[in-house]
């Protein structure tokens, strides 16, 4: 894996809506990995670092191939800090255009169970204790076996 770094490519800039809802975790290789600010559930959201980008399918194939397995360890990580009943997935772009995976443990007792995250969870941001807290385990995880 790639040292756990906020520097993408010098190209590259994030959606300000992006930046201003999630907190920067790392660069797992083709991707930035966020954390949604939002603690009613584990939402993060993987970002191609790829300039202009709205479709997963306008990339490379071999850039595809990289964002898949930068999900797949995503999604073990979600699995292994969180043990989700369920894990949604999702590339929509409907409000932010920028191509952007949210990827969100979900559990049979949160909030917006059983329906779709979005415009379901109140304002529910992290302490800074607990941010720090998460981010932490995050990027533990993340450099401990989680490799690229």
């Amino acid at each position: 894996m790639n040292e756990v770094t906020k520097e993408a490519s010098p190209h590259f800039k994030l959606d300000e809506r992006l930046e201003a809802d999630c907190e920067f975790v790392a660069n797992l290789g083709v991707c930035s990995l966020l954390l949604m600010n939002n603690a009613s559930v584990p939402w993060f959201i993987l970002v191609p670092s790829v300039v202009q980008a709205t479709e997963l399918t306008e990339l490379p194939m071999e850039q595809q191939q990289q964002v898949l397995h930068e999900m797949n360890q995503v999604a073990a990580m979600i699995t292994s800090l969180y043990s989700p009943d369920k894990l949604n997935i999702g590339a929509l772009g409907n409000v932010v255009s920028q191509l952007h995976i949210h990827l969100i443990g979900r559990f049979t007792n949160d909030p917006a169970w059983p329906n779709p995250v979005w415009g379901q969870l109140a304002a529910n941001a992290y302490s800074e204790a607990q941010l720090e807290q998460q981010l932490t385990h995050i990027r533990a995880c993340l450099r401990t076996w989680c490799t690229v």
